[in-house]
C-alpha cells in the first residue's frame, strides 16, 4: 500500500518572530478543547505527526547513531546534558521514607535547575540567527518532562515536547525532509523517551491522569503510534507476538515493542489484567495498518481531546491559535 502524500509544513520566517507572543494556557473550558480542534496550530501539529509517522514506514530504529544534521547533533547533546544532571542531583536521603510516588528532589533539584539553565540551553541550541524564537519554544521546553508541582509525567508532557519539534520544524531548525524527520523520531525522540524512563524511575513519578487498566499506558502515547507506523503494511510481524514474547529494551529496533518491553519492566502480573487496551489491539485487530490508523484517532480523541490532558499545554505562539 503506498504512502498517502502530505503537504509540506508550513514555514514561519525569521521575519515574524518579532511580533509573535509567546505561547501560554489557553484551554479553560470544554468549549475551548473545540476551539483548539479548530486551530491553524492543531492542523499543524496533526500534520507534523502524520509526516513523521510516513517517514518511518518499513523502517527500524537504528542500534546505532547514523549520519545526522548538526540541529540533530545539538539536540541529542542537549538531551545528553538534562540526563546528566540525574547523575549530578540524585534523590536525596533524609532519613524519612521515601515516598512511593513523587520524589520532591524532582522539583527542588532537577526542575530548579531546568528552570534556571533552560533560557541559555535553548540559546545556545538555536544560535543568534533564531535567537527571537527562545521565548516562543522555552514554555513547550520546560512542560516536556513532567510537572514539578504535581511531581508526575504523561501524555500532556509528551506531547508538549513533540509541539517543541514541531515548533523546531516551523522556524526551520530542523528540516521537513523525509530524512530528517525519520531521524527526529529514531533518534531525538527515542532519547527523549530513554531519558523520562530514567526520570519516572530516579524520582518516582506518578502517571499523570492514568485510567488504570483501562489506558493505553500509564505515560505515553506517541511511541505505539511510531511503532505501529514503522510496521504498517508487514505481516512477518503479529500483532499477538508483542505481548508473548519478551526482550530487552536495548534489543528492540521498534517504538511498538520497546514499549511494551518496558510496561513488562515495571508491572507485574498478566498483561491482559495491567494493560487490557494494548492486550486487546494484540488479539482483536487485524493488522498493524489498523493499528496505526487507530491509534491517531485514539489519540485525538483522549489525549488532545481531553481538557484535563491539554489544559496545561501552552498554545498560541508558533502553535497558531487562530483558525
Amino acid at each position: 500500500m503506498s504512502s498517502p502524500k502530505l503537504h509540506q509544513l508550513r514555514q514561519i520566517s525569521v521575519s515574524d518572530l518579532t511580533d509573535i507572543r509567546p505561547p501560554e494556557p489557553k484551554i479553560r473550558y470544554d468549549e475551548d478543547v473545540t476551539i483548539w480542534k479548530n486551530t491553524t496550530g492543531y492542523h499543524d501539529y496533526q500534520l507534523f505527526l502524520r509526516r513523521l509517522n510516513e517517514s518511518i514506514v518499513g523502517c527500524t530504529v537504528p542500534q546505532q547513531s547514523g549520519n545526522c544534521s548538526q540541529a540533530i547533533k545539538n539536540l541529542l547533546s542537549l538531551l545528553d546534558t538534562l540526563d546528566e544532571w540525574i547523575e549530578e542531583s540524585p534523590p536525596q536521603k533524609t532519613g524519612t521514607a521515601t515516598p512511593r510516588f513523587g520524589n520532591p528532589d524532582f522539583r527542588d533539584y532537577w526542575g530548579d535547575r531546568l528552570g534556571k539553565e533552560s533560557q541559555h540551553l535553548l540559546s545556545k541550541l538555536l544560535g543568534p540567527e533564531l535567537s527571537l524564537a527562545v521565548r516562543l519554544v522555552k514554555p513547550y521546553f520546560v512542560e516536556s518532562f513532567g510537572s514539578f508541582q504535581r511531581l508526575d509525567y504523561g501524555t500532556g508532557h509528551e506531547t508538549s515536547f513533540a509541539l517543541f519539534l514541531c515548533c523546531l520544524t516551523l522556524i526551520r531548525f530542523l528540516d521537513p525532509c523525509p530524512e530528517e524527520e525519520r531521524t527526529i523520531v529514531f533518534q531525538v525522540f527515542v532519547r527523549y523517551l530513554r531519558l523520562c524512563w530514567k526520570l519516572q524511575d530516579t524520582y518516582k513519578l506518578e502517571p499523570a491522569g492514568s485510567h488504570g487498566v483501562w489506558g493505553l499506558d500509564d505515560y505515553s502515547f506517541l511511541p505505539y503510534i511510531f511503532g505501529s507506523g514503522q510496521l504498517r503494511g508487514m505481516i512477518n510481524h503479529f500483532l499477538r507476538c508483542v505481548i508473548l514474547d519478551e526482550h530487552p529494551m536495548d534489543s528492540l529496533d521498534n517504538l511498538y515493542f520497546m514499549s511494551i518491553a518496558r510496561i513488562q519492566q515495571v508491572k507485574i502480573g498478566p498483561f491482559f489484567e495491567h494493560s487490557s487496551q494494548l492486550y486487546s489491539i494484540a488479539t482483536h485487530v487485524q493488522n498493524w495498518g489498523k493499528v496505526n490508523k487507530g491509534l491517531f484517532e485514539m489519540y485525538q480523541v483522549e489525549v488532545l481531546g481531553k481538557r484535563v490532558v491539554v489544559q496545561h499545554l501552552p498554545l498560541g505562539g508558533l502553535v497558531d491559535w487562530d483558525r
